[in-house]
């Protein structure tokens, strides 16, 4: 029974990876059929490089996900990780989520090229993200700055009680 939590994470990141890979399959396929071979009339050179693009998203995100849910083993063979959990979030939620995009973006590209906007939501929320934990970094100078009558009173009377001698009472007998 031992190491079975190992084994079950090694099996549900498996599982999960081959999921992913015929997601990217299909909407590749999608795309490639519908957009190449009967709307191949307006199939330009921008085409080509919206399919490379997405084609190296995807690449890029799974296999930063592969190398994150692959299992560790020990010198004798033993399964020592089952990988990373991949319903945590972070860099594995941000990299499911690039995947999820791109399938949308590719996929509904097909009706329109307006879709591709969409793609401009992953590098928002990266910037949403840096400028918060930058904001953090940036406040921390000035919180003293703003300081009201009445915490400055009282940060006084704890700074007043103490600097005065604390008294030890002892029993005597």
């Amino acid at each position: 029974m031992a190491n079975q939590g190992a084994k079950k994470r090694k099996e549900e990141n498996k599982q999960h990876m081959v999921k992913l890979l015929r997601l990217i399959i299909a909407c590749n396929v999608i795309y490639v059929l519908v957009r190449m071979l009967i709307f191949h009339s307006t199939f330009t050179w921008k085409h080509w490089i919206g399919l490379f693009v997405t084609s190296l998203a995807y690449g890029i995100s799974y296999q930063q996900l592969a190398n994150m849910a692959k299992p560790t083993y020990s010198n004798n063979g033993e399964l020592v990780d089952g990988g990373f959990d991949m319903s945590t979030g972070g860099v594995c939620g941000y990299l499911h989520d690039v995947i999820y995009i791109t399938s949308f973006v590719q996929v509904t590209s097909i009706i329109s090229g307006k879709f591709w906007w969409v793609y401009l939501v992953i590098p928002a929320f990266a910037a949403y993200k840096i400028l918060g934990f930058a904001k953090g970094f940036m406040s921390l100078g000035s919180e003293g700055d703003t300081e009201d009558e009445k915490s400055r009173k009282k940060r006084e009377k704890m700074e007043r009680r103490a600097s005065r001698g604390k008294f030890i009472k002892t029993r005597t007998k």
